[in-house]
């Protein structure tokens, strides 16, 4: 597969919390080509969502399921704080609190294209695949050195960690990005409510994780 065209280095703009809508399911399908922008001594890093899961309330396959927990904390605050917890002993994985402060609810950021930062990417992840970078969220995580020390950024303010929204976004020929197409699925890799559509990815995306079936 021939490696995807890059993107001319352009201004991004902070989301504001009142852009962010007040429900997970919303909040999910709105994340997509939306910027995630980690900053560092070194420079930023920068990736573009184009793949989310919701975990909205009352979803038995959500940590917030059984309440609040000094683990889940960071779910029940105001929409647009992060929430990274470790995954299997593994890898972290960064989510969006999604509900108003005392409400819990989440979007799982599942996949990113990259777009500034990205030879930093490679020396994390150890491999210069462009498409490889951050294509699942735990490529994700490490590609932007994400764990622990994340957990509760205000993602809407200025800090190591923050959500954006590109300006005027243009591909590597000059030519406009084109709209975004979001589809939706089932979640990945869970078993509770895993008949429930609340995967949002862009359509056609060769950064999009999952099974080709998942993909198209």
């Amino acid at each position: 597969m021939a490696e995807p065209p890059k993107v001319v280095p352009i201004s991004i703009r902070r989301l504001r919390r009142t852009e962010l809508p007040v429900d997970t399911v919303s909040l999910a399908r709105f994340l997509i080509g939306k910027v995630v922008v980690r900053e560092l001594p070194t420079g930023r890093v920068v990736g573009r969502i184009v793949e989310t899961e919701a975990y909205p309330r009352r979803d038995p396959a959500a940590h917030h399921f059984r309440g609040l927990t000094p683990r889940n904390r960071a779910m029940f605050l105001a929409r647009g704080h992060a929430y990274v917890y470790f995954s299997y002993g593994n890898h972290f994985m960064l989510n969006v609190s999604a509900e108003v402060a005392g409400v819990g609810g989440g979007v799982l950021i599942r996949a990113l294209e990259p777009l500034e930062g990205i030879e930093w990417m490679e020396q994390r992840r150890g491999t210069t695949r462009r498409v490889d970078l951050a294509r699942g969220p735990g490529r994700l995580a490490s590609a932007l050195n994400i764990d622990r020390s994340l957990d509760g950024v205000d993602l809407c303010a200025a800090g190591p960690l923050w959500l954006g929204i590109q300006v005027r976004p243009r591909l590597e020929s000059g030519a406009a990005r084109p709209a975004v197409l979001v589809a939706k699925s089932p979640r990945i890799g869970i078993t509770r409510a895993a008949h429930r559509l609340l995967r949002f990815y862009e359509r056609g995306s060769p950064f999009v994780s999952g099974p080709a079936r998942l993909r198209r």
